[in-house]
């Protein structure tokens, strides 16, 4: 079952959209999506806050994210945590079963 971490990166003076730009410019990004076990990896800027940018990273399993979090790739991505000053909130999820009560209410 895949488990999605919602991370929200709060920084200032646009801090949190520089981190991002600075993971894709680097290849970090497309590093990430290449692990075994990633199924997503995506940044989206808030309208509300400018200085929030919120990552959705899906992996297949906890095998999976355990794997990337033992990766350089984390020393890459604290390294540029600490450059922008962010500081970070995370939720986790596991998508709904087809049978859950929510599924009415998705349009597929």
């Amino acid at each position: 079952m895949s488990i999605t971490v919602n991370l929200r990166y709060l920084g200032k003076n646009g801090a949190a959209r520089a981190f991002a730009e600075e993971m894709v410019r680097s290849g970090t990004v497309a590093a990430i999506r290449a692990e075994d076990g990633n199924e997503a990896y995506d940044y989206y800027i808030s309208l509300d806050d400018p200085d929030m940018l919120l990552l959705i990273d899906q992996w297949r399993d906890q095998a999976a994210i355990d794997a990337h979090h033992a990766s350089p790739m984390m020393e890459t991505i604290a390294k540029l945590r600490d450059k922008y000053d962010l500081h970070m909130e995370a939720q986790r999820f596991t998508p709904l079963d087809g049978g859950q009560q929510d599924d009415k209410f998705m349009r597929h």
